[in-house]
């Protein structure tokens, strides 16, 4: 029983396993904060070319020379 105990003890593979979460975790909370700042930026973008282009379709044509 207490070669079990020592085995049990001495075995690091689970420690891996939660390292490498830790890492996903991580760059999962970067990607999001990454992907939500792009994100508005984006909006402001296309909200800029949505207001450019209502402006120019309520425009009157030019006069033709």
């Amino acid at each position: 029983m207490l070669k079990h105990v020592t085995n049990f003890y001495r075995d690091e593979e689970g420690a891996t396993a939660i390292e490498y979460g830790l890492i996903a975790a991580l760059v999962s909370v970067a990607a999001i904060g990454a992907l939500t700042a792009m994100g508005n930026s984006l909006n402001a973008m296309f909200t800029a070319v949505s207001t450019a282009l209502d402006t120019a379709v309520a425009a009157p044509p030019a006069p033709a020379p």
